[in-house]
C-alpha cells in the first residue's frame, strides 16, 4: 500500500509540474512559430489546426526527467525513493525524444518542410537505439526475458532476445507515433498503457519501475490539460516516439511484453492499419483498403466526430488494458 501511495503521489506531483509550466511553454512555442503543418490530403476538419504549436512532448519529458533525476540523487542521501533500474527507460525516452525533435524541426524549418526526416534515416536511428537498449536489458539489468500468461517461471530466449527486444521497441515507438493524430488520443492511450504496466510492476515488486510509470502518467495528464479538443498544443514526434519506445522498454523490464499488443491495442491497430493500407495499395495498383490510414482517420471519414473517435478508442484501450493486467497474473 505504501508503494502504491508514493507512486500516486509522484503522479500528482508530475501533473502539477506539467500544468504549471505549460502556459509559459505555449508562449515560447508561439513566439518562435513552432507550428504544426497539416497534410492537405487529410480530413478537411484538420485544416483549422494549421499552425498549432507542436513539439509539446517536452512538456511531458521535463517533469519526468526532473523528478527521476532528483529522486535518484536522493538515494545518495540514503533515501530509498527510486533505483538505478529506471535510468534505462529514462535514457531511452530522452534519446527517442531527441530523434523525434530532429524530425519535428526538419518538418517545420528544415529542407523537408512539411515532411520531416526521411523515413529510412529515422528508422535506422530507431533500430540502433533499440539494439543498444536491448543489450542493456539483457546483460546489465538482467531483465526477465519472457513470462508466458498462465505459466510459472521465466522463459529464456537466448540470443533471440536481442532482436526480439529491439523489434518490440521500434514497433512500439512507431505505433504510438501513428496514434498521434487526434486531439488527446495518443496522450490518453499512452497514459492508460503506463497505468497498466505500472500496476503490473507493483504486483511484481518492481516498485521503482512502477513509480517511474506513474510519474509519466501524471505528466501525460498535465499535457492533456492543453491537448484535449480543441488542442492548444500537439505532442509531435518528440513526444510520441519517446513514449512508444519507453512503454516498450517498460514492458520488456516486466517480462510481460507479450501482452503489449493487447494492452496497447489501439497503437498496434493503428500501425497494422498503415501496413495493410500500404500493402493493399501496392498489390492492387492504387486501391485503398481503408478510406484513410492510420485507422483513426478512417473512422473520421466514416462520419465519426473527432471526440467520438478519441472517446471510443480510449474505452477500447481501457478494457484491453484491464484484460492485459488480468492475464499477466492468471
Amino acid at each position: 500500500m505504501k508503494d502504491t501511495s508514493l507512486a500516486l503521489a509522484l503522479s500528482g506531483l508530475s501533473f502539477m509540474l506539467a500544468v504549471i509550466w505549460g502556459s509559459p511553454l505555449l508562449r515560447v512555442l508561439r513566439h518562435f512559430k513552432i507550428g504544426k503543418l497539416i497534410r492537405l490530403e487529410g480530413p478537411n476538419s484538420h485544416i483549422t489546426k494549421m499552425g498549432t504549436p507542436t513539439m509539446g512532448g517536452i512538456m511531458i519529458l521535463a517533469p519526468v526527467t526532473l523528478l527521476t533525476v532528483l529522486l535518484n540523487a536522493a538515494s545518495l542521501l540514503g533515501l530509498n525513493v527510486l533505483g538505478r533500474s529506471v535510468l534505462l527507460p529514462l535514457l531511452v525516452m530522452l534519446a527517442f525524444a531527441i530523434l523525434g525533435a530532429l524530425d519535428d524541426w526538419e518538418g517545420i524549418r528544415g529542407p523537408r518542410r512539411g515532411l520531416g526526416m526521411r523515413a529510412r534515416t529515422k528508422f535506422l536511428f530507431q533500430v540502433l537505439l533499440a539494439v543498444a537498449a536491448a543489450f542493456v536489458l539483457r546483460y546489465i539489468l538482467d531483465a526477465p526475458e519472457l513470462y508466458w500468461p498462465g505459466s510459472e517461471g521465466e522463459i529464456r530466449l537466448g540470443i533471440w532476445y536481442i532482436p526480439i527486444a529491439a523489434f518490440v521497441i521500434v514497433a512500439g515507438s512507431n505505433a504510438v507515433n501513428f496514434t498521434d493524430g487526434l486531439d488527446g488520443l495518443a496522450g490518453l492511450i499512452a497514459a492508460t498503457c503506463f497505468v497498466a504496466y505500472g500496476s503490473i510492476a507493483i504486483i511484481q515488486g518492481q516498485v521503482f519501475l512502477a513509480r517511474f510509470c506513474f510519474t509519466i502518467v501524471g505528466a501525460l495528464f498535465g499535457f492533456l490539460w492543453f491537448n484535449v479538443h480543441p488542442a492548444q498544443l500537439f505532442m509531435g514526434d518528440m513526444g510520441s516516439l519517446a513514449l512508444g519506445a519507453t512503454l516498450s522498454v517498460v514492458s520488456l523490464m516486466t517480462g510481460q511484453w507479450l501482452l503489449l499488443p493487447l494492452i496497447a491495442i489501439i497503437p498496434m491497430s493503428e500501425v497494422i492499419s498503415v501496413i495493410i493500407q500500404v500493402g493493399y495499395f501496392k498489390l492492387t495498383h492504387g486501391k485503398r483498403f481503408f478510406k484513410m490510414a492510420p485507422l483513426h482517420h478512417h473512422f473520421e471519414l466514416l462520419g465519426w466526430s473527432e471526440t467520438q473517435v478519441v472517446q471510443r478508442f480510449w474505452l477500447v484501450s481501457l478494457l484491453a488494458a484491464m484484460l492485459g493486467v488480468a492475464l499477466a497474473f492468471v
